[in-house]
C-alpha cells in the first residue's frame, strides 16, 4: 500500500491521507526510529551534538510530520473511522516515548555530552536543549528501577488513552444534542444572524421549516445572549452545561465522570514515582513557577484584589434585571442575557451590532497589516494547496521577500470539528547542513460561517480570539531558532506560552488598530466615532467578573492536582473553590468540569493559572508600547527580536527582562481590566 503519511512531502497530502494508513505508517516509523537509535548508541562512543541531537531531532521530525496531520484531521474533520485509527495509535506514540525518555544508554550519552569540552563549544540554543533533555530523562524516570520504569510506561499509556476519550465524549455530547424551533416567535430578540445561521443549519439537517439550534458555540452564544425566551435559555444553558456527564440529555451516554477521577488518580501515581508530593509539582518541574505555593499566593491574590468589585458588578446586575426587568431572582441562564441588556442601556452597544464593522476578510487583511507595522513582514496567500476542507487557506508569511513561515487558517464552526479555537504546529523550523525547513503552523477558529449571499461577521470577541491564536502563530513561524526541541513555541516554559496571543489582542483596542481590522461590509466605511468610544468604554464591562470566573478554573485545577487524595471528590473541590472566588453560583446540575478539556484532554492540567500568569507579562509587555507608542516600529522590533524569534532557546524570564529592562509587574493587568483596588 503507498502511504502517503510516509512520503516525504514539504506539506501534508491530505486529501490522500485515509484511516487505514494512519496505524500503518505510525507502526513502520515507531520501528524505524528505535532500530536508528539503538545502530547510534552501540556506533558511538562518544557523543557531540552532530552524532547525537542532530540525528534524534531528524527521526523525531520524521514521526512529528505523520503524526501531525492525523492529529490535526482528528479535530477538525473527525469521523468514526479516523477516530479509531487515531486512538489505535495513541498507546504506541506513548510507549514509544516513554521508552526513549527511560533510555539509560541515551541519557548517559547526554551526560557525557554535557559533561564534554564540546558541551563548551556549542552556543546558548544548543546547551539549553541539552540541559532540557536531561530534565525531560528525569521526568521520564529513567532513574527508576525496572519495575517502577515498567510502572510509569502503563500510566502514560493508560493517561493518553483516557484523555483522548475524554475529548471524543466532550465532541459527542456536543453533536448530539440539537433542537428543531418551529415557531419563530420563541426565538425573538435574536439578532438577524443568528437566526439565518440556525435557517441554515435546520436546512443543512433536511429540515424544510423552523431554525436549529446546537451546542456549538456560535449557536449556543446568542441563544444566552439575546433570546427573549427564558424557558429555551434554561433548556439551551443545561444542555450546555451538563455535557458529558450523568445530568446531561443523554445520561450516561458520553458521562465523563469517572474518566476525571481515574485521571486525577494516574496522574497523582505518575508524580509519586519521580518522587514528587503531587502533579502539581511535577507539572512546575518545566514552568516559569518555583513551586505550588508561589502559584496559590499569586491566585488568591489577584482573588483577593478582584472579589469586592465582582460582588459589586453583580449587584448592580441583580438590580438593574429587577428595577428595568421585573426579574426577581437572577438565574445562571440569565447573567449573559441581562448583562447584554445591562451593557446596552449603559453604552448603547452590543456585540452583535458591531458585527457589519468586521467582515472576515476586512479583519484578516487588517491583521496582517498590524502585524507588518510591528515586526516588518508581509503576507501572501497562496492558491492550490492540499487543505481538509474547502473553507480552509493558506498563506506565506515573508520578510524581504522571502518565505519564512506558513500557515493553514481555518475560521469557521461545523459538524465533526472540534470547538474552540487553537494554535498548533504542522512543520517546526530546523536547520540541518545549510538546509531550513520552515514552520508550518495551523489556526483554527469555529466562528459563525457566511450565510447566503453575506460574506463572515465577526463580532468583536472574535476578533480577539483570531488575534490571539495569530500571536501563537508568530511565536512558532517568526522563529530564528535553528534547532527543533527550543524552536518557535518548543521548550517555552507553559506559563509564559500564551506572552505573545495575549499581547498581540491589544490592538484590538487600540483606536489606530482598530482604524486598520474594521470596515462595513457594505460600504468600508471605518467603524463610527461613536460606537468606537462606546465600544472601548465598555471593554471593561464586568472585568472582575470574567477575572474571578478564570481564577475559579485556575484554582480549581490547581488544587484538584496540588491536594489530591484516593478518593478526593471532584465536585466538593470545586464547590468550595467557587465559595472562595466566584460571585456567580451555577445551579447543583451544573457540571462544567465534565467538560474541562483544557485541563483533562489537553497540556494545561495545574497549569491552567498560566493564562492569568501571561496577562500579567502581555499587559506589562504592552504597557512599553503604550508608552513608546502602539505602532512604534523600534519597539516592535525589539519584541520580534527579544521575544518571538528567540523561541524556547532561553528562559522566559530572561528573555522578558531583556525586553521590558525589567522584571513583571501586576499593576499594568489590574489597570488594562478596569481592577481598582479599595
Amino acid at each position: 500500500m503507498n502511504n502517503p503519511l510516509l512520503d516525504p512531502t514539504e506539506l501534508p497530502p491530505f486529501s490522500r491521507i485515509k484511516p487505514e494508513h494512519v496505524k500503518p505508517a505510525i507502526e513502520q516509523i515507531i520501528r524505524d526510529n528505535e532500530s536508528f537509535v539503538d545502530g547510534l548508541l552501540q556506533d558511538n562512543k562518544e557523543f557531540s551534538w552532530d552524532t547525537l541531537q542532530l540525528p534524534l531531532d531528524t527521526i523525531n521530525d520524521k514521526l512529528s510530520k505523520a503524526w501531525s496531520p492525523v492529529g490535526h484531521m482528528n479535530a477538525v474533520v473527525n469521523s468514526e473511522d479516523l477516530r479509531e485509527a487515531y486512538n489505535a495509535c495513541l498507546p504506541l506514540l506513548s510507549e514509544y516515548s516513554t521508552k526513549l525518555g527511560q533510555n539509560r544508554a541515551l541519557f548517559e550519552a547526554y551526560q557525557q555530552l554535557s559533561n564534554s569540552d564540546a558541551f563548551g563549544t556549542l552556543d546558548a540554543a544548543q546547551k539549553k536543549v541539552i540541559r532540557d533533555q536531561l530534565r525531560d530523562f528525569r521526568l521520564a524516570g529513567v532513574a527508576l528501577p525496572d519495575d517502577k520504569k515498567e510502572q510509569f510506561k502503563e500510566l502514560k499509556k493508560t493517561l493518553s488513552e483516557l484523555t483522548s476519550q475524554f475529548s471524543d465524549n466532550v465532541l459527542d455530547a456536543t453533536m448530539a444534542w440539537t433542537k428543531l424551533i418551529e415557531n419563530k416567535e420563541d426565538l425573538a430578540g435574536m439578532p438577524d444572524s443568528a437566526l439565518a445561521g440556525a435557517k441554515q443549519l435546520a436546512e443543512a439537517k433536511g429540515h424544510q421549516q423552523g431554525w436549529l439550534i446546537n451546542l456549538d458555540f456560535p449557536s449556543f452564544f446568542p441563544v444566552m445572549t439575546y433570546c427573549d425566551n427564558r424557558a429555551l435559555r434554561q433548556e439551551v444553558y443545561t444542555a450546555y452545561s451538563t455535557r458529558a456527564s450523568d445530568q446531561g440529555p443523554d445520561g450516561s451516554k458520553f458521562d465523563n465522570s469517572e474518566k476525571i477521577n481515574e485521571i486525577l488518580k494516574l496522574r497523582h501515581q505518575l508524580a509519586g514515582l519521580l518522587g514528587f508530593k503531587n502533579y502539581a509539582e511535577y507539572s512546575l518541574a518545566t514552568k516559569m513557577a518555583d513551586d505550588p505555593g508561589q502559584v496559590m499566593a499569586f491566585l488568591e491574590d489577584l482573588a483577593r484584589r478582584s472579589k469586592p468589585q465582582a460582588e459589586q458588578e453583580l449587584a448592580e446586575l441583580q438590580a438593574f434585571a429587577k428595577d428595568e426587568c421585573g426579574l426577581e431572582l437572577l438565574q445562571a441562564w440569565d447573567i449573559g442575557y441581562y448583562s447584554e441588556k445591562l451593557r446596552q442601556a449603559r453604552y448603547a452597544i452590543s456585540q452583535e451590532e458591531l458585527r457589519p464593522w468586521f467582515p472576515a476578510e476586512k479583519v484578516i487583511s487588517g491583521m496582517f497589516e498590524v502585524t507588518s507595522r510591528l515586526f516588518g513582514i508581509h503576507f501572501e496567500q497562496a492558491e492550490g494547496i492540499d487543505c481538509w476542507h474547502p473553507d480552509v487557506r493558506f498563506y506565506n508569511v515573508c520578510s524581504d521577500s522571502k518565505i519564512i513561515g506558513r500557515f493553514y487558517l481555518d475560521l469557521y464552526a461545523r459538524e465533526n470539528k472540534r470547538g474552540g479555537a487553537w494554535m498548533d504546529e504542522c512543520r517546526v523550523r530546523r536547520v540541518t547542513h545549510d538546509q531550513v525547513q520552515l514552520p508550518v503552523a495551523y489556526l483554527t477558529c469555529n466562528f459563525t460561517p457566511p450565510v447566503g449571499s453575506k460574506p463572515a461577521l465577526l463580532t468583536h470577541d472574535e476578533v480577539v480570539t483570531l488575534f490571539h491564536e495569530f500571536g501563537h502563530g508568530l511565536h512558532h513561524m517568526l522563529t530564528k531558532v535553528d534547532y527543533a526541541p527550543v524552536s518557535g513555541i518548543n521548550g517555552v516554559a507553559w506559563d509564559a506560552v500564551e506572552l505573545p496571543s495575549q499581547f498581540m489582542e491589544n490592538w484590538c483596542w487600540e483606536k489606530e488598530g482598530l482604524a486598520l481590522i474594521s470596515g462595513h461590509y457594505e460600504t468600508n466605511e471605518p467603524l463610527p466615532s461613536d460606537k468606537l468610544k462606546k465600544l472601548l468604554a465598555a471593554r471593561n464591562f464586568q472585568s472582575a467578573m470574567m477575572m474571578v470566573r478564570q481564577l475559579e478554573f485556575s484554582l480549581f485545577d490547581f488544587r484538584l492536582h496540588k491536594d489530591y487524595q484516593e478518593g478526593i471528590n471532584v465536585q466538593d473541590v470545586l464547590n468550595k473553590v467557587r465559595n472562595q472566588v466566584a460571585v456567580v453560583i451555577p445551579p447543583v446540575f451544573n457540571r462544567f468540569q465534565n467538560s474541562f478539556s483544557h485541563i483533562f484532554a489537553g497540556g494545561y492540567a495545574a497549569g491552567y493559572y498560566s493564562y492569568k500568569w501571561a496577562e500579567v507579562l502581555s499587559a506589562d509587555a504592552f504597557s512599553r508600547f503604550e508608552e513608546e507608542g502602539i505602532f512604534n516600529e523600534a519597539t516592535g522590533r525589539v519584541f520580534l527580536n527579544e521575544i518571538l524569534e528567540k523561541g524556547g532557546s532561553a528562559e522566559p524570564m530572561e528573555l522578558f527582562v531583556n525586553f521590558r529592562g525589567r522584571e513583571p509587574k501586576i499593576d499594568a493587568l489590574l489597570r488594562h481590566s478596569g481592577i481598582l483596588e479599595s
